[in-house]
């Protein structure tokens, strides 16, 4: 029975990943909508529990009027039939309504909604651009989407296991207080409205408070997350004291918010006494009026202050229940700041997937000054012929990485056309680009789990044997299996460790050239893809570069020229624009800008500050 509930809806189901609504109602509804049916239901349901609820507080009044107008041992003769009824329906009837509506509130609700949002909100930032995340904080990201799911499904639970059933038990109650007499129901109405007037009041200062909160406890997360990603930087370079203050100053902003969070809630338990004081007098001041003039019975009376009593221990509960919506509330519009960002690269509708026959590369005028009007790329021009292999040079900043980037597409270009195979890559889906480009960049990390998973991302279908050749062709097959993990597990089977820690420079680096030779793209990108080798291991390395290269398209950019002196073009670039052009021997006799750099690199490695 609970998994036909839990069932009822698919948290993982396909959704079109359109930028989520960035207003708080508007962000509600979209994941409300595949459960709009369900929480129709749901609705009912709370109905009829509050409804028995508070017509069994009635009906214990009209048991009392019955045992004071029987004598004894009359009752059952009587009354036998009636209380065998009500009995019956108490111990059947009111327990399969009350967990029909908790099915639905835990099962089909609670362990759905949560997930739903959570992946959503992942699967959307999953499609950010790169240049999203460098501005970002990836605990903070982490924690918004964590929140946000719990907020969501936790605030559409109260709504419906707080605020919609003590609703319909309030009106319930005042249903039946005014059928008792109507003077009875005044007092009661008098205090829901005060009590909700005072509700708004408290709630719409928590919301303010809630969300600077939230937001507080994010940075702290991001800050705490950014210490533990970077411990060896921090234990190399950070003077005593320096990470702790870093910390502490988002920590006691946040302690600080807290403390301004709870002052609400005394503030918000002082007034409700008083208002519920208030609730007592004004209630049974006039029931035990209306009794001493014989307008009403015992029973109502008791009635009346069973019905007073619950709602004076619900008050503190509703109110609690109110006050958790709008904190909510606050968590969601802090997570909403990240969630609901348009993606900055998106595909066109309906986009064709890229055909990759001959694997030629153009660039037509490309400029990309990354919004600020100067550095970055200006009109680029350059063919790559199908099979060519061409080497990038140019100091740090001349725009080399720039140009790889744009060609898969983690930014689009401001103005111009990158084109394969006469393919412009703006208008291709964007996986299918990224799948014909095999890269091996500088920055080898790793996900934090096993060789075998990490090897495997280059080529999911790829079986265990053509795993186990990728490793071997890249120099790695030999120290993963010296590999053991705390876990005990060894080999290829062994954790790495988040972003590769647990493996050196060199041993990243071979792991990533591994899954690049897996991937097998027709198009190969190498951005520095030796530079954390030592020489022996570089020299063997080299020769798989080059067998690697066999039949693609190769753009390779090296500080180290001798690395890409083989290549059968070189371009040499500098401040945006390319300057040279041409084979190594030809560059070399022309005696420009590349022949300066050969003359000025040491070991073969060219200098920040060559010329």
């Amino acid at each position: 029975m609970f998994k036909k509930f839990e069932n009822l809806i698919d948290p993982f189901a396909f959704f079109e990943d359109a930028t989520p609504p960035a207003t708080l109602w508007a962000y509600l509804k979209s994941h409300y909508h595949p459960f709009r049916k369900w929480l129709a239901v749901l609705a009912i349901s709370g109905i009829i529990v509050a409804l028995v609820e508070t017509g069994l507080i009635f009906y214990s009044g009209r048991v009392i009027d019955l045992l004071g107008a029987t004598e004894p041992g009359g009752l059952m003769a009587r009354h036998g039939a009636e209380l065998i009824v009500a009995a019956v329906f108490i111990m059947t009837l009111r327990p399969v309504m009350i967990a029909l509506n908790h099915l639905l509130l835990e099962q089909m609700l609670a362990s759905n909604m949560q997930e739903q949002v959570r992946w959503r909100a992942h699967k959307h930032l999953l499609g950010q651009s790169t240049g999203y995340f460098q501005n970002e904080f990836a605990g903070r990201l982490s924690n918004r989407v964590m929140q946000l799911g719990e907020a969501v499904e936790d605030g559409t639970y109260m709504a419906f296991e707080g605020v919609w059933y003590s609703l319909t038990y309030v009106l319930g109650a005042a249903v039946i207080l005014a059928g008792v007499h109507p003077i009875l129901a005044v007092p009661l109405l008098l205090w829901a409205l005060i009590f909700a007037l005072y509700v708004r009041y408290i709630a719409r200062r928590v919301a303010v408070a809630s969300e600077k909160w939230s937001d507080a406890r994010s940075t702290v997360t991001a800050r705490v997350v950014d210490a533990y990603s970077n411990i060896e930087t921090i234990k190399l370079f950070a003077d005593e004291g320096t990470e702790e203050r870093y910390v502490l100053s988002a920590m006691r902003r946040l302690r600080l918010r807290f403390q301004r969070f709870l002052r609400l809630m005394t503030e918000l338990s002082f007034g409700l006494n008083i208002i519920n004081g208030v609730l007592i007098v004004g209630m049974l001041t006039p029931a035990i009026w209306l009794w001493s003039d014989g307008a009403i019975s015992v029973g109502e009376v008791s009635a009346a202050i069973a019905l007073t009593i619950r709602l004076n221990g619900m008050s503190g509960w509703i109110m609690w229940v109110v006050i958790r919506l709008f904190e909510h509330a606050g968590v969601i519009r802090e997570g909403l700041r990240s969630v609901a960002v348009p993606h900055d690269v998106v595909d066109q509708p309906d986009a064709p997937t890229l055909k990759v026959d001959a694997a030629k590369i153009e660039f037509r005028g490309v400029t990309h000054h990354y919004g600020r009007g100067r550095g970055g790329l200006n009109g680029i021009d350059l063919t790559i012929s199908p099979g060519q292999k061409v080497g990038l040079v140019g100091r740090s900043g001349a725009g080399k990485s720039s140009l790889v980037n744009l060609l898969l597409r983690m930014r689009d270009a401001e103005a111009g056309q990158i084109l394969i195979d006469e393919q412009d890559v703006a208008t291709v889906r964007q996986t299918s680009l990224r799948q014909a480009i095999g890269m091996v960049s500088q920055d080898s990390a790793l996900l934090h789990r096993s060789i075998r998973a990490n090897i495997l991302y280059g080529r999911a279908q790829a079986d265990e044997a053509a795993m186990v050749a990728a490793a071997k062709q890249a120099e790695a097959h030999a120290f993963i299996m010296d590999l053991r993990d705390a876990e005990g597990r060894a080999g290829y089977d062994a954790q790495v460790g988040e972003r590769g820690v647990k493996l050196s420079g060199g041993q990243r680096q071979r792991v990533s050239l591994a899954r690049v030779i897996l991937k097998d793209a027709p198009i190969l990108v190498l951005d520095e893809a030796t530079s954390a080798l030592d020489s022996e291991v570089e020299a063997a390395i080299q020769d798989t570069l080059f067998d690697l290269m066999k039949g693609k398209t190769v753009i390779a950019i090296a500080h180290r020229l001798s690395t890409i002196a083989q290549m059968d073009r070189i371009v040499v670039m500098d401040a945006g624009r390319i300057v040279e052009d041409g084979t190594h021997d030809v560059l070399l006799a022309r005696d420009g800008v590349y022949a300066a750099l050969w003359a000025r690199q040491s070991g073969g490695f060219l200098g920040e500050n060559a010329e």
